[in-house]
Parts: C-alpha cells; sequence; structure tokens
C-alpha cells in the first residue's frame, strides 16, 4: 500500500482497476461466451459476493434464462427460466430499474426454484438491468454479500457499470452472430450459383448444338414461305449459344481454369473488329456506333481472345442500353506503358446506387418485372474477370439517362503486368 493511503482507498482503486481491465477484455476478446463469464468473476469479485449471474430474456418463451454463471452452477441453472411476474430479476427486468434485496429470505419476490434447483440459499442480492439502446436485454445479478454484510452504493455502482459493458458485448456478440450467419448463407448460395452455371452450362451446350446444326442445314433446304421462320429459330439459337458461352466462361474462371496465353497483338485492330461484328446489331436499333484508334501501333502483350471477349461484351453492353437515335463509341489509347480502352454511350445511364453492382454476376440495373432489355447480367461480370485476368482494371462512371462510360486499363507487356499485381495486391 502507497504511504498515506487508506485501506478504503486502496480497495476503491482495486476496483477501478478491474473495471478498466474488464473494459480492454470488452475491447480485445472475439469469444462472447468468455466475456461474459469474465464480467460474472469481476462482479463476484468487486461486490464481494458468493457468486454471480448473467439472464438474458427468450422473447419466445417471455422469460429470463442464465447465459452466464460461475461454472460450479452453470450447469444447473442452465436448465432454470426465471419468470417476469414472480421473481426479482423480472422486476428489474420489466421496469429498467436496479433493486437491492438485502435480507431474501423475508422477501417474496425471490424466486425459490432457483435455490431448490441448485440446493443453494440466496440470502442478499443485487441486480441491475442490461440495457442497450433504451431497452433492457436482460439483468446482471451479484447473490450473497460476504460477511453476511449489506450491499453498498458502490456495489451498486460497480455493478450498473459492468452492466452497461455486459450488455455492449451481448449485443456485439449478437450482431456477429448475425452477420457470421448472412455471409455463410451469401457464400452457400454463391456456391449453389456456380454449381448451377456450370451444370446449366455443360449440359446445355450439346443439345444446342444439334439444334443448331439440324436447323442450319433446314435453312437451306426449306421452301422460301418457311425460310423466315428458320431464321428466327437460328437466331434464337445463336443468342442462346452467347448466353452459355458466357455462363461456360464464368465457370471456368471460378475453377480458375481460365488461362491468359500473352501473345502481341494489336489493340487498334481489335477495336476495328469489335465494331465491325457489332455494326449491324447498332444500324438494326438505329444506333450510330463509331471508333477512335491511334495511327501508330498499339500493342500489348496479352490473350487477345480474352481481351476481345471483355471489349465485345461492353460494347454489346452499350448497344443494349442505349435507344434509337442515340450513339455508342470506342475509343483505345497508349498511357505510359499501359493501353486505355473506352467504351461510352449515349443510354439509360446507371443510377448512383447501383453503379458498385453492375460487375457482379446476373445483376441487373433494371427491375427484372420491367426490364426491356433482356440479357441474363454475366457479360459486365465477364469483362472484368477477363481484364482482372491480366492485372488490368475496368470501371464505370455513369449519370442516369445521359449515359455511361465503361473504362478499362491494360498492362503492354510482361513487366508493367507484374508491377499491376504488385499494385494491386498492397492496394
Amino acid at each position: 500500500m502507497a504511504t498515506g493511503e487508506s485501506p478504503s482507498q486502496s480497495s476503491r482503486l482495486k476496483q477501478l482497476e478491474e473495471l478498466v481491465e474488464i473494459s480492454r477484455v470488452l475491447t480485445s476478446t472475439l469469444d462472447p461466451q468468455k466475456l461474459l463469464q469474465k464480467i460474472v468473476e469481476v462482479a463476484t469479485s468487486l461486490t464481494q459476493s458468493e457468486t454471480a449471474s448473467i439472464l438474458l430474456y427468450d422473447a419466445a418463451l417471455g422469460e429470463l434464462h442464465f447465459e452466464a454463471a460461475p461454472g460450479v452452477l452453470r450447469e444447473g441453472l442452465s436448465k432454470v427460466s426465471v419468470p417476469l411476474d414472480t421473481s426479482v430479476a423480472g422486476w428489474i427486468f420489466r421496469h429498467g430499474r436496479p433493486m437491492v434485496v438485502q435480507d431474501a429470505a423475508a422477501d417474496p419476490r425471490i424466486y425459490r426454484e432457483v435455490d431448490r434447483t441448485l440446493d443453494f440459499q440466496t440470502r442478499s442480492l443485487l441486480g441491475v438491468p442490461l440495457v442497450v439502446k433504451r431497452k433492457a436485454i436482460g439483468v446482471l445479478e451479484a447473490v450473497n454479500k460476504l460477511g453476511r454484510g449489506h450491499y453498498t452504493e458502490d456495489d451498486l455502482a460497480i455493478l450498473e457499470t459492468l452492466g452497461a459493458q455486459a450488455a455492449i458485448a451481448i449485443e456485439n456478440a449478437r450482431l456477429l452472430s448475425r452477420l457470421r450467419e448472412a455471409n455463410e448463407e451469401l457464400l452457400r448460395l454463391d456456391r449453389m450459383k456456380s454449381d448451377f452455371i456450370a451444370i446449366a452450362s455443360h449440359e446445355l451446350r450439346t443439345p444446342l448444338g444439334l439444334i443448331l446444326g439440324h436447323a442450319t442445314f433446314l435453312n437451306e433446304t426449306v421452301p422460301p414461305q418457311y425460310r423466315e421462320q428458320m431464321d428466327v429459330i437460328v437466331r434464337s439459337a445463336m443468342r442462346l449459344k452467347t448466353i452459355i458461352e458466357d455462363m461456360a466462361t464464368i465457370a471456368h474462371k471460378e475453377k480458375g481454369e481460365s488461362r491468359v496465353r500473352r501473345v502481341p497483338f494489336s489493340m487498334s485492330k481489335l477495336v476495328i473488329d469489335t465494331a465491325g461484328k457489332l455494326t449491324e446489331a447498332a444500324a438494326n436499333k438505329g444506333i450510330q456506333l463509331g471508333f477512335d484508334v491511334p495511327d501508330a501501333a498499339l500493342t500489348v502483350e496479352g490473350d487477345e481472345e480474352k481481351i476481345a471477349l471483355a471489349l465485345l461484351n461492353l460494347v454489346r453492353n452499350a448497344i443494349t442500353f442505349t435507344d434509337e437515335g442515340g450513339q455508342v463509341g470506342i475509343k483505345a489509347e497508349a498511357d505510359e506503358g499501359f493501353v486505355r480502352v473506352l467504351v461510352v454511350d449515349t443510354g439509360i445511364g446507371i443510377p448512383d446506387a447501383d453503379k458498385e453492382r453492375v460487375f457482379e454476376r446476373f445483376f441487373q440495373v433494371e427491375s427484372h418485372l420491367t426490364r426491356k432489355h433482356g440479357g441474363m447480367g454475366l457479360g459486365l461480370s465477364i469483362a472484368k474477370a477477363m481484364i482482372e485476368l491480366h492485372n488490368g482494371q475496368i470501371w464505370v462512371e455513369s449519370k442516369e439517362g445521359m449515359g455511361s462510360l465503361f473504362c478499362f486499363v491494360l498492362p503492354m507487356d510482361e513487366s508493367h503486368a507484374q508491377a499491376s499485381a504488385r499494385v494491386f495486391k498492397t492496394a
């Protein structure tokens, strides 16, 4: 004891130190049960009680049940429920106020079933409500003041402080538990989605190949009056083929089966070829499709097929979401060891709330009940996957009702790709 320090001051200092320690434990432990047990132990020690416990409210049963207690009593208490109407704990919970019972033997509000179950005798009791956002969720109790003494105002202050900490710990534990459950459910759904994509793309490919083969053959042999109907069948089958190929691409990427084969190719030529492939689709919608590429060679070391797929999906998406009379443009340019490609349109645009989700699989900006543009919401996710396989970046800028600009940046060669990978890894 320090010189001049009285026994009561020393005891008070020890209590404060233990309160600080439980606060530290509160912010450092990830195990809520251990934390609650620590609170019970500290409550027992600081109030100089025989035991202590934490009770939580069970809304389904309308009763309190014991969540934490010393080891010797825990198993027995786990079998006991405490009613709200005929117990001290119930009164504390319902009124949201603490209570002190100095002589339990003479107080009819004591719930005797706990004593009978544990072969225990409650002589005195101090309890405080556990409150979160002005709503009681349970009760913290200290039982039997040692030396048959009375609980004091200091005991009450200590238990209220611990009760506030316990309430925060319990609420945080519940939030963490719900978050974990939600994440597990999201992972389960994501696995189901991935399995569906892989199975569907595999199982549909063979029958679709047969349909396309026979439809193409019949299209050349049917009388002219049926040619239009056969064209519809072939176009629809080709559209389904595109969807299946998109699904297969996603499945391969998720299984880690996608490999980048880096070979030099001309990005300028790729832009021109892509525009050529989609010129008819744009013209059919009354959309003007243009491109802008530099005269100098714009050579990139990469997997041309995968980059072509990404660009094709971006331009196709721009055409899909641009109405008649609109414009879609493609531009490629060099930027200090990187190539930047932009796809801009005057289409419907993207709401601010949806911008972060446009690259998710199956995400559609429009409501599924009212959307009119079709598609499965895979094109942009495929574009993102293909660009990121090359250690590139892709993003979107858009204003609802005015159009969108999709941009991706690729390293020109392997050395820039490695540098880019290191940057993304540490970002």
